[in-house]
């Protein structure tokens, strides 16, 4: 089948109301046997005709809607969508194979239907409006032993490439995206220019390589000319990825005869590979493309992505993506080595969904409860070498009333991370990197051998009503000072159960920071208890004194200080670690405010009042050792310092001494008394030692 470009419909109910009809869009350029529409406006009693057009060879116009009837190949049906939408459907009553012999429904030529059809939505025999389609659709090239038993036979990549064009997938047909593919008309590739698929896979060649000649830019070095590579840029390196990548040994015998190659098998992932499922069907997640959602979009294997849909709805979705189940997003997907691994759905419940709906039109007499609707699909995949070894599905649902129409954003993700956890991302290597988060780590009790299970410290991250109860946590980032906080509504009920308070606020605080150790350099090994810096936890001392309407000893604030050091440089690159982490809180007493003329919190015990709930972290630089102070020549005659100093004088005999290992001392002893031979043949036999001796010899004279 043709595909069908999806035309994103953006609409809006403002006209809900009104009695006039209206097709969004209102013209649609098919390449496919299925178009869709929708019809807006007062729907009641509406009829719709479909019929062919041909403009008129002197002024070019078609003739106005019409309500006849007329017999064309095309059928339209009609869905009601909300009460003041339809969406039209219009099929194509005809097969798109090409015609063999005595066939009839069939395509005589490759170019099959090439038309123009209207639509017209009628209210009696009155045109209303009309929707103008124009239709260019090719036939499919089927095979006609598509039934034969006989395999398709691949011939091995070790000789022969994949294809100039991977992403031609069907044949005949204009692939999306794929802007090698012959099949595209010029009109066609206007769609989807600026969208090509990067990379062999997608037929583009990759960025020019830094060391190619024609990579050549304004800064780059005067030797760039002298050492740069010039090849063909087909000749680039990730080809290689299409090849199989075995030696091949000729021998040196003649032959006529074409070998026998064995079909190769595609059971290894790469990057830019797309993944399939246990059944050999692309494995699709909902993706943004061209500018639209697509909803059943391959993914493409260490390619992360992360999109956002925004969806108009008139009434509780019923389908596909807003409607799932756990059991069929819980597939078996080929892990890449001829195994599977199965998706692992876990739920997750979003109560407030104010900031996933926007432009409300309400409508009192359309009041609907939208259940478990699916408001996030984020997929993690964990890889090692070329195999999936694990998906983990996190799977949003929401509930929420829908009184008229409201857009709905939803998330669609994928992570690929390596190994089996998804705390193994290092903050750098060797030392941490700035604005990386710090690794954290609790010890585990199942074995007698020290093991860490990664982890993070946290800060408060408040969002929207800014509440404790909905805030989020936020990681501490290496080298980056910083307080945040969050609110708790406090009343004078609680205020008298002082114990309670006391430990819903340490509770509180104390999620912020579960582990027990961090990394001391951003690479850590789980299992090498030297890689590892225990937390320090200092308890606040203070009185408790309660009275009547306040409460004392509160850990409204929690401080990490962080203390770091320059290990040594790689690269001109700092590599900083962490010495030292101390914790602690600080307490504090609360008592409700009744300045200021509103005495209504200490006298009703149900009125509440906003106590701030704080946490911070500060990073403290260890200066390094900088050794003894430099003398006032080593200051002033820096041509003398070897590590200011391209020319080193006073390493000149370097390669005489023990300390040079470039090559045996003896060799490079020999050759340095070849070299000081030289120098003396040269100032013996040179002009210098000539004159001398001329010198000598007119003395005696």
């Amino acid at each position: 089948m043709a595909k069908v470009l999806a035309l994103l419909v953006v609409l809006r109910f403002c006209w809900a109301e009104s009695k006039n009809l209206v097709f969004q869009p209102s013209s649609v350029i098919a390449t496919g046997p299925r178009i869709t529409a929708f019809l807006l406006g007062n729907i009641t009693d509406v009829s719709l005709n479909v019929r062919a057009v041909f403009p008129s060879n002197v002024t070019g116009s078609i003739d106005p809607p019409s309500c006849a009837a007329e017999e064309t190949q095309w059928s339209v049906t009609k869905e009601q969508v909300g009460m003041n939408a339809l969406r039209v459907h219009l099929h194509l009553n005809k097969s798109l194979h090409l015609c063999g012999e005595n066939e009839t429904d069939c395509c005589p030529k490759p170019l099959c239907v090439l038309e123009s059809l209207q639509i017209s939505a009628c209210v009696g025999n009155t045109a209303q409006a009309s929707l103008l389609i124009q239709a260019k659709i090719y036939a499919h090239l089927i095979s006609t032993n598509a039934g034969s038993d006989s395999p398709t036979v691949i011939p091995n990549q070790v000789y022969e490439p994949l294809g100039s064009c991977p992403c031609d997938l069907t044949s005949g047909t204009c692939d999306i995206r794929c802007c090698c593919d012959k099949d595209c008309s010029a009109e066609e590739l206007k769609l989807f220019q600026s969208h090509c698929l990067t990379g062999p896979f997608g037929g583009q060649l990759p960025p020019v390589p830094d060391y190619h000649c024609s990579a050549q830019r304004e800064d780059s070095p005067d030797w760039f000319p002298f050492l740069c590579v010039i090849s063909p840029l087909e000749n680039n390196p990730y080809l290689g990825l299409f090849y199989h990548g075995d030696n091949i040994i000729t021998k040196p015998r003649p032959s006529f005869q074409m070998p026998i190659l064995s079909a190769p098998v595609f059971n290894i992932y790469r990057q830019g590979n797309p993944i399939f499922t246990l059944d050999d069907q692309l494995f699709t997640i909902p993706q943004m493309a061209i500018g639209h959602c697509v909803y059943n979009a391959p993914v493409a294997f260490l390619e992360n992505f992360s999109f956002t849909c925004v969806t108009l709805l008139g009434s509780c979705p019923t389908a596909f993506p807003l409607q799932t189940l756990p059991s069929d997003l819980s597939m078996k997907v080929n892990n890449g080595q001829g195994g599977d691994v199965t998706v692992e759905v876990r739920e997750e419940i979003v109560r407030d969904l104010n900031h996933l709906l926007s432009n409300a039109v309400v409508n009192s007499d359309q009041v609907m409860v939208c259940e478990s609707v699916t408001l996030a699909l984020d997929y993690t995949f964990y890889w090692k070498g070329n195999q999936i070894t694990k998906i983990i599905l996190t799977r949003s649902v929401g509930t929420f009333i829908l009184k008229g129409s409201v857009e709905l954003t939803t998330r669609y993700s994928a992570d690929f991370l390596i190994g089996e956890h998804a705390s193994e991302s290092n903050s750098n290597n060797p030392g941490y990197q700035v604005g990386r988060p710090i690794i954290a780590g609790i010890e585990s009790t199942q074995t007698n051998a020290f093991s860490v299970q990664r982890t993070s410290i946290n800060l408060w991250k408040p969002v929207r009503d800014g509440l404790c109860l909905t805030a989020e946590k936020q990681p501490v980032l290496f080298a980056e000072n910083s307080t945040s906080g969050c609110h708790l509504l406090v009343s004078l009920q609680n205020l008298t159960q002082c114990d309670l308070l006391r430990e819903t606020v340490a509770s509180l605080q104390a999620d912020l920071i579960t582990a027990t150790y961090v990394a001391n350099s951003g690479n850590p090994n789980s299992e090498t208890e030297a890689d590892w810096v225990k937390i320090s936890v200092l308890n606040s001392s203070n009185s408790l004194g309660d009275v009547d309407g306040s409460c004392s000893g509160i850990a409204s604030h929690i401080h990490i200080h962080i203390w770091s050091y320059v290990t040594r440089m790689a690269e001109g690159n700092a590599q900083r670690n962490i010495h030292a982490i101390k914790v602690w809180s600080t307490l504090s007493t609360w008592t409700l405010d009744c300045g200021g003329g509103d005495v209504s919190p200490c006298s009703d015990p149900t009125e509440a009042q906003l106590f701030h709930v704080t946490s911070s972290v500060t990073f403290i630089d260890i200066p390094i050792h900088i050794g003894t102070p430099k003398t006032r020549f080593q200051i002033n005659f820096t041509e003398y310092d070897c590590d200011r100093n391209d020319v080193c004088w006073p390493q000149m005999f370097f390669p005489l001494t023990k300390y040079y290992t470039g090559e045996p001392h003896s060799q490079s002893l020999a050759k340095g008394l070849i070299l000081v031979f030289f120098f003396l043949a040269a100032s013996v036999l040179g002009t210098p030692w000539r004159q001398i001796r001329q010198a000598w010899n007119s003395s005696f004279l």
